[in-house]
């Protein structure tokens, strides 16, 4: 092929601007430029073609998708630059005998940096970009309903463009090309054996959250009859600690990037913040978020970040979803200081006639055992007022002594001070806990309960027996998350008053928390230093006030009549 020219080149252009610092970038996105550029130098040699007019030509397929929601909604789609130098490269390359060099792409960024629609449109591209008779080209993750988070917006965004609509047939989880016999679908490992694939491309959307390499193993060697295909992984950085497919991909695109291992068939565009640069630091932003400022709002990055600012537990949520950077799974709950700055004073006396709603956490019988009622604020401050909380321990009464001396913690003196209740014995009464339950349950307003049924469905049957409403609140993400979450943003606005009760305030020191691979976080007995029963209790108490405490208030109770 004749060497073209490379005037209005928006790869080379983005490369060249990247490396003269024109474009804020980190390390691996410099390296990917200067990848490029080397390319371009060496090419004689490689024997390897630039062929631009390949490059524009994917490039300017993304215009007739159109944007689906947001300010731009119904827009036709503009690549900004960072993206227009990935589709380019990875299409742009040719090898000797005219075929597409790149086989395998691995572009990592933060979360709202235009990645749904590249995948979507890449996935598009190859439908019909290539000219390939009986193309199969697949969104792929472990579950079915995960793939289509791609393939759902690939098949709007075909409906809502009129020259695409005209080419392509949509119907439910599939988009074909009856021209060329060609089809778009999603793919799952939990519903297809994924056996005799024949793909020509696949999209791997949000690769970090594969827990085995599967699906990935599966997808590579299903290539080996096509001419050019292209497995293309889009994702977000993920959890350290286990080792996994995608840092497996991340670490290898590191050493190819860094020149160590040769593998020009494999693209990789990893953006992130540098290390040594201060994650508190808005000017390394952009660095891990190449779309900020038009993709991607600076106002949701900096309130997330206020956040960050006073939570520990999200900051390493807000350094992987908005900086990229791979953190440990498990997080400290809260800052000390945070806690205490929301003790205030809470008169049990006044509280009664309130609404309120039980969690009860029994663990096991040698244990500390917690129950805490929590007292939401009228409807009409929902959003503004107080929660109050009151908390009631009980440990057995034999083991207390040695207890103290194990763990260096003054049970006894909490017990003196009633803060504590010592039942007789070397285990812990749950008949003791069931009569003072029922005793509160007649000095305060409530009949339901959250608690865990592992240690504690007896005693719920028999305070059920009594009236009482318990309700199963498992430690399970599902249960937990929300109303973790929910008790951070209560103690950083200084709206959940618990008196400063000593055994609490230890608990809440001790309290780790974990979180999957969608920022969704429980309280972790493993990863705590010490005891969290009452911070275990005190979530649950918050995950049924959460769930009925605005539909039990009357709205005419609040309404004062003039």
């Amino acid at each position: 092929m004749a060497k073209q020219k490379e005037n209005n080149d928006p790869v080379t252009q983005y490369a060249k601007d990247v490396k003269a610092g024109k474009i804020p970038a980190c390390r691996w996105v410099k390296l990917a430029c200067e990848r490029h550029l080397k390319l371009l130098k060496t090419r004689a040699k490689t024997g390897y073609t630039w062929d631009l007019a390949a490059a524009k030509k994917a490039i300017s397929f993304f215009p007739f998708l159109r944007h689906l929601d947001g300010e731009w909604a119904g827009c036709a789609f503009r690549l900004e630059p960072f993206q227009q130098f990935i589709i380019g490269y990875i299409f742009g390359w040719k090898r000797e005998d005219g075929l597409r060099l790149v086989r395998k792409a691995y572009i990592e960024i933060p979360r709202k940096n235009g990645k749904t629609t590249i995948s979507a449109g890449i996935g598009l591209y190859l439908l019909i970009g290539d000219k390939e008779q009986g193309a199969r080209v697949y969104c792929a993750a472990t579950k079915r309903e995960q793939a289509k988070e791609v393939h759902d917006p690939a098949s709007e965004m075909v409906k809502r463009s009129p020259a695409l609509s005209k080419r392509l047939k949509t119907y439910k989880n599939n988009i074909n090309d009856p021209a060329t016999f060609s089809k778009f679908e999603p793919l799952g490992a939990d519903k297809d054996t994924m056996d005799g694939l024949k793909l020509s491309g696949a999209i791997i959307d949000e690769l970090h959250a594969h827990k085995t390499r599967g699906v990935w193993d599966v997808l590579v060697t299903a290539t080996g009859s096509r001419r050019q295909p292209l497995i293309v992984a889009i994702t977000t950085a993920g959890l350290g600690g286990k080792p996994t497919i995608c840092r497996e991909q991340h670490d290898y695109g590191e050493r190819v990037l860094q020149g160590i291992v040769e593998d020009d068939s494999y693209f990789f565009y990893i953006a992130t913040i540098d290390e040594g640069d201060k994650w508190t630091d808005e000017k390394v932003w952009i660095k891990a978020n190449p779309g900020l400022g038009t993709i991607k709002k600076w106002d949701a990055i900096r309130e997330d970040f206020k956040q960050a600012k006073e939570n520990p537990a999200f900051q390493n949520t807000f350094r992987r979803y908005h900086l990229n950077e791979w953190t440990q799974q498990e997080t400290r709950w809260m800052d000390l200081r945070r806690w205490d700055a929301t003790a205030g004073i809470v008169v049990p006396e006044k509280l009664k006639g309130r609404l309120c709603y039980g969690g009860l956490d029994l663990a096991n019988k040698i244990d500390i055992a917690a129950f805490v009622l929590v007292f939401p604020p009228p409807l009409a401050e929902w959003d503004t007022g107080i929660w109050d909380c009151l908390f009631y321990f009980w440990i057995p009464e034999e083991a207390m002594a040695e207890r103290s001396l194990k763990d260096k913690v003054p049970y006894e003196q909490w017990v003196r001070e009633g803060f504590i209740k010592a039942t007789p014995g070397e285990v812990i009464s749950y008949a003791q806990i069931r009569d003072d339950t029922l005793a509160l349950s007649r000095r305060y307003k409530f009949r339901t309960f959250g608690y865990d049924p592992w240690h504690a469905e007896a005693t719920a049957q028999e305070l059920e027996e009594e009236g009482m409403e318990p309700i199963e609140i498992r430690p399970f993400y599902r249960d937990m998350s929300t109303p973790t979450k929910e008790l951070m943003r209560l103690v950083l606005e200084k709206r959940m008053r618990h008196g400063g009760n000593p055994v609490a305030r230890w608990m809440a020191d001790n309290l780790v928390v974990i979180q999957d691979k969608d920022g969704n976080i429980k309280p972790d007995r493993e990863k705590s230093s010490e005891k969290i029963d009452g911070m275990v209790a005190l979530i649950m108490s918050l995950a049924v006030a959460l769930r009925l405490a605005q539909e039990e208030q009357d709205p005419i109770e609040e309404f004062t009549f003039v």
